[in-house]
């Protein structure tokens, strides 16, 4: 990724921890949706890699990471998959720009949620990050579980209920509705090592833009 856009995602250095994009992990957990929840269907592929035409999953370079930088799609089977490798005991970030370039947002607010197939050593966070409050800790975020390192698949709803704020990182100075409204990217941290891989992070109903 380059700097300027590093400098955007909002870490400057750990000891900033009003600047963190980070927190402990005891959000709740998001919950699985009912088997009858219906999902938006399969959407075709873009012409580069993409996973559910998301073509930006980005190595961010805060934390010790395996890629350190750069998109985190590998070939995987007849499409990608998004992996990365978080080592050592310190915060890491990966994003995933919705609009799959920077100054792109889009309006969830009518979206119920997104399903993700993943696999995870350990727990980590999801943000979402909206265009007018991109930078700092003080943002909206739910915790995706383990999952042991098998692949699982998991909705996460946007219910307000299902997304919190931490006392250490300050609490948002704007609401999760409006944060759906705008929502520019999807990030994901833990502090913890892990190792993760990403097959499908399907929102229900939003159809990322092919660049």
């Amino acid at each position: 990724m380059p700097a300027s856009r590093r400098t955007k995602a909002g870490i400057t250095s750990l000891a900033a921890i009003s600047v963190l994009l980070l927190a402990p992990l005891s959000a709740p957990v998001a919950q699985a949706a009912p088997a009858s929840h219906p999902a938006a269907g399969i959407q075709d592929e873009c012409s580069t890699p993409s996973i559910n035409r998301l073509q930006k999953w980005l190595a961010s370079g805060e934390g010790t990471t395996v890629p350190a930088t750069g998109s985190l799609l590998v070939p995987e089977g007849d499409g990608y998959a998004a992996k990365i490798v978080f080592q050592n005991n310190e915060w890491h970030v990966a994003v995933v720009w919705l609009g799959n370039q920077f100054d792109a947002q889009a309006d969830l607010s009518h979206s119920s949620g997104f399903w993700m197939t993943y696999a995870a050593d350990d727990d980590l966070y999801v943000q979402l990050r909206p265009a007018s409050h991109w930078s700092g800790g003080d943002k909206w975020l739910t915790r995706i579980p383990a999952t042991g390192g098998q692949l699982v698949r998991k909705f996460f709803p946007f219910d307000p209920g299902a997304w919190t704020w931490l006392p250490e990182l300050g609490q948002p100075q704007y609401s999760f509705a409006s944060a759906l409204s705008e929502a520019r990217g999807l990030v994901f941290v833990g502090k913890t090592p892990n190792s993760l891989d990403f097959r499908e992070l399907l929102i229900d109903g939003y159809q990322p833009p092919c660049l």
